[in-house]
């Protein structure tokens, strides 16, 4: 099975091809990791490579309750403690760098109005402070051109932290309706400057936060996470196909460690397939995939890493599950967002099943 095979990510050796996807859980009180997360984190590193939770690069960048972050000593220290129980069972794991811009709320910003590419306003559900989940009632500002240096540094510092809270590399996203995103897609950017208008502009931003990666790590620690139509928040795009082909041609050129497309159908093709036909390295593809699906992805020549998220959720041990075609948990998607121990760290492994059985 191609899923189980050992796999060469740069001088990165993956026990295997499942990759744990970036999974929001909503367990970081004030943003600052917690030792449950370490837990959580370790029953999983069985996983070839782990991509560590959506993680703001500063307090702009957070648009949800309890997520973690990057921009504080107290963050570092607290993430170290996590890779370190990871590293320990023998597991790899990466940070997801994230801002959301305009998927937030002045209620997070001590009533500043959220950032994006331009003042569109963001017509879908947030999710606020208090946990309630319902439509935002402002619009975001655009940010000034004489900002986005002080952005991209920003990204650039959050990945100087994730080296030094001991990640093994760090993946940007740029998916899912966030701020890069808002740059790239046509119905989120209405600039009329060197970030906008153009397609070449409007990839400006993704290329510059890539740069400034890459300023930190080699480039095989590096990802980049896109979602060609498909994500939270999207806005569409006047021609998808050529918005992120480019994105995924100027990818090419930085020899990464991975492009992770996030999967959906595309026309009458599959996102999958356009990012395959346009990007020349290593590819991670997650969404929805089953053992069977994500073998297929592997076997076809589609992808060539496979990512799971809930399935990872409710099974720690899914390569081994996988390995012996044991049966799964199934995931209880009441206790994906908040809470503690309980849908979080209590699903049982294979064995403690077999024990109790």
């Amino acid at each position: 099975m191609k899923l189980l095979e050992p796999f060469h990510l740069g001088d990165l050796n993956l026990k295997n091809r499942m990759v744990m996807a970036p999974l929001t859980r909503n367990r970081a009180p004030n943003t600052i990791p917690q030792d449950l997360m370490a837990t959580y984190y370790r029953q999983r590193a069985g996983a070839g490579l782990i991509i560590a939770e959506a993680t703001q690069i500063i307090p702009m960048g957070q648009g949800y309750p309890h997520t973690p972050g990057i921009h504080s000593e107290a963050q570092i220290a607290a993430w170290q403690k996590i890779t370190d129980e990871v590293h320990k069972a023998g597991g790899l794991i990466f940070l997801q760098l994230w801002h959301v811009g305009r998927i937030s709320h002045s209620s997070y910003h001590g009533g500043k109005a959220p950032v994006s590419a331009s003042d569109v306003r963001y017509e879908g559900n947030i999710m606020y402070p208090d946990f309630s989940y319902k439509p935002s009632d402002e619009s975001p500002r655009g940010l000034e051109l004489e900002e986005i240096p002080g952005l991209i540094d920003d990204y650039r510092k959050a990945a100087q932290n994730a080296q030094n809270a001991g990640f093994d590399g760090i993946e940007i996203h740029a998916a899912n309706g966030y701020l890069i995103e808002q740059f790239l897609r046509t119905g989120t950017n209405k600039r009329s400057d060197n970030y906008g208008d153009s397609l070449e502009n409007r990839l400006r931003l993704l290329k510059e936060i890539t740069e400034a990666a890459l300023s930190v790590w080699d480039s095989k620690r590096v990802g980049v996470r896109l979602s060609p139509n498909i994500g939270e928040g999207s806005k569409a795009d006047a021609n998808p196909q050529e918005t992120y082909s480019a994105a995924a041609e100027l990818l090419s050129s930085y020899n990464l460690a991975f492009l992770h497309t996030v999967e959906a159908n595309l026309g009458n093709s599959k996102a999958s397939d356009l990012m395959r036909k346009a990007y020349t390295g290593t590819h991670l593809v997650t969404g929805g995939l089953t053992k069977e699906s994500g073998e297929k992805l592997l076997e076809d020549g589609i992808a060539d890493l496979a990512g799971y998220g809930k399935l990872f959720i409710a099974n720690p041990d899914l390569a081994e599950r996988f390995k012996q075609n044991a049966d799964l948990n199934a995931w209880d998607s009441k206790s994906f967002f908040g809470g503690a121990e309980e849908g979080y760290t209590d699903y049982p492994s294979l064995k403690e099943a077999q024990a109790l059985a």
